[in-house]
């Protein structure tokens, strides 16, 4: 695969050495996109940590406040909280510096991810047929969307919620929570990008069903073995919350349906070419 090709029209051997070199090239780039990345946000440290990923560790972060308003709204006022109940601490001599470091190549990675994409898909672009080509237009677009719309519902809604039901989960009222810095973090990173790569699944099915790996016929069928499936993937990435894995498994039920119809569109688009092809192949013959 060439990126220095212009089309598929133009026939352009390539060795296998001159494959790894491009895919050298593309890793390199992505590479120095992940590290400008990540350097900008540790030299960001007040607006990454006070503002970004401790947010949900106060009780004025937008969630809590949003949860407020609807319980105001339909008159239950539990639902709003003055504070959360832990204390994040650091108990190593260097833990700070290296959860500022980590932390930063971590959002560095997720920042940087659409030009990763990018990266990868103009290596593996060349390489496809001009129709595929053509029926996979703005795949960079909707992957990077899709990515961002994951990462927010993950941040704003999968998480809080996870981190205030177990902040303020107790098995006895004379023990604190003194949450390590460590451990808050993993789980408010982990939520976020999990949902992140689970509203993919639009676009995993249209490139499977792209390739007739998948039908609106199976996924229909299997709909309730899905279900399950989602079911398992919700409590797999949220805490042991019922209220937490239900908010959490709308949206993927939601985009399963989205990918039935997907598919049914890449499933008539693939008959109709076939039938296409066959009407030409019969006035040819």
């Amino acid at each position: 695969m060439n990126t220095d090709q212009p089309n598929l029209g133009e026939v352009h051997e390539m060795s296998f050495i001159d494959h790894l070199e491009a895919l050298r090239w593309h890793i390199i780039r992505s590479a120095i996109s992940i590290v400008v990345f990540a350097t900008i946000a540790f030299f960001n440290k007040d607006f990454l940590f006070h503002d970004l990923l401790l947010g949900p560790s106060r009780a004025d972060f937008w969630t809590y406040r949003m949860f407020c308003r609807f319980g105001q709204w339909i008159g239950a006022p539990d639902l709003c909280m003055d504070k959360v109940g832990f204390i994040i601490q650091n108990r190593e001599m260097s833990g700070q510096l290296t959860m500022h470091i980590s932390t930063s190549f971590m959002v560095g990675i997720v920042l940087a991810f659409p030009y990763t994409f990018w990266e990868i898909w103009r290596f593996i672009k060349p390489g496809l047929y001009p129709h595929e080509q053509k029926n996979s237009q703005g795949a960079v677009f909707f992957v990077s969307v899709l990515f961002a719309l994951g990462l927010m519902f993950g941040y704003y809604i999968a998480a809080p919620l996870s981190i205030n039901f177990l902040a303020s989960y107790t098995v006895d009222p004379t023990i604190e929570n003194q949450i390590d810095m460590q451990s808050y973090l993993s789980t408010l990173t982990t939520m976020s990008i999990s949902t992140a790569f689970v509203f993919e699944l639009p676009m995993i099915v249209f490139f499977l069903a792209k390739a007739g790996l998948i039908t609106p016929e199976i996924m229909r069928l299997y709909r309730k073995h899905a279900i399950v499936v989602i079911l398992v993937i919700a409590a797999v990435i949220t805490p042991p919350d019922i209220s937490a894995q239900i908010i959490v498994t709308i949206p993927i039920l939601i985009l399963y349906e989205l990918s039935i119809n997907i598919a049914r569109v890449v499933a008539r688009g693939r008959t109709a070419a076939l039938n296409a092809q066959l009407a030409e192949n019969n006035g040819v013959s």
